[in-house]
């Protein structure tokens, strides 16, 4: 079975040994070099998947062209002060972080993500996003179950997601999990942008997501997950010592991706693998 047609088959790839450990090692750097660099101004965005409506501010919204940075969601105390430092308050840094930053560009366009690429027939695809998930040890939070394609929606379907393991991801510190086959179901929800401003969830289908069957994708360091963007995936917190860095980019179509939806690029800026 080739490995396009595993993926159409499970709706996920599990590709050990993808990257080095020091190419893992060089990422993880770069992202605590980043967020060292933040000046925080003291209007932090909180990312939180089942809080959307209420955190999607204006630095949310124009974070596509840029390298912004998101905070975990108990990262402030009443008065408004970081309870850790800086880079362990934050929750991810994204989204143009694979188009103006040498380093993530160079892991996101690699040799072997071209031949992946190649291998999926991934041939008309441009790189929308990417994010550093920090899930930091005993900080970092639940992401609720949810399909990658409700946030970046095209119609025909055809987001598709790489998730790169750059520390080790078990059960105990908030590795992935997925079914099987999940992928073949109906999309849920799309969030996208008010004409008016802000941004809402247009429901398509009110049934929950099943978690029925769902699995821990435990992967190594190095390991790549590719994901369907209809593939109801979650993960839970990180109750451990130990972090689960990850890094993730998502790709579409370049032919569907509509003005509605929350992240918006520069066109003319965008690139494939």
């Amino acid at each position: 079975m080739t490995l396009h047609e595993q993926f159409n088959k499970d709706g996920y790839l599990i590709l050990e040994d993808f990257y080095t450990p020091e190419q893992c090692d060089a990422v993880m750097k770069r992202g605590e070099e980043l967020a060292n660099s933040f000046n925080f101004d003291g209007h932090p965005s909180v990312f939180q998947t089942n809080e959307q409506t209420r955190t999607s501010d204006d630095y949310f919204l124009n974070s596509g062209d840029n390298i912004s940075y998101f905070f975990e969601k108990d990262a402030f105390d009443e008065n408004g002060k970081l309870k850790q430092d800086l880079f362990h308050s934050l929750n991810k840094i994204g989204h143009a972080l694979h188009d103006l930053d040498p380093i993530f560009e160079k892991f996101s366009r690699s040799p072997q993500l071209k031949k992946l690429a190649a291998e999926l027939k991934l041939d008309n695809y441009l790189i929308i996003q990417s994010m550093l998930i920090l899930k930091h040890a005993k900080i970092g939070g639940v992401v609720d179950v949810h399909q990658d394609s409700t946030f970046l929606y095209t119609e025909p379907d055809s987001c598709v997601g790489f998730w790169f393991a750059l520390e080790d991801a078990t059960i105990n510190n908030g590795c992935l999990w997925a079914k099987p086959g999940g992928h073949n179901t109906t999309l849920r929800t799309w969030f996208k942008r008010k004409p008016s401003g802000g941004t809402e969830m247009h429901v398509f289908d009110a049934e929950p997501l099943s978690m029925e069957g769902m699995i821990p994708l435990e992967v190594k360091k190095g390991t790549c997950i590719v994901l369907h963007g209809l593939l109801p995936h979650y993960s839970l917190p990180n109750t451990s010592g130990k972090s689960r860095q990850a890094y993730s980019i998502h790709t579409t179509d370049s032919k569907y991706y509509p003005d509605e939806n929350w992240l918006q690029r520069d066109r003319s800026k965008l690139k494939g693998f």
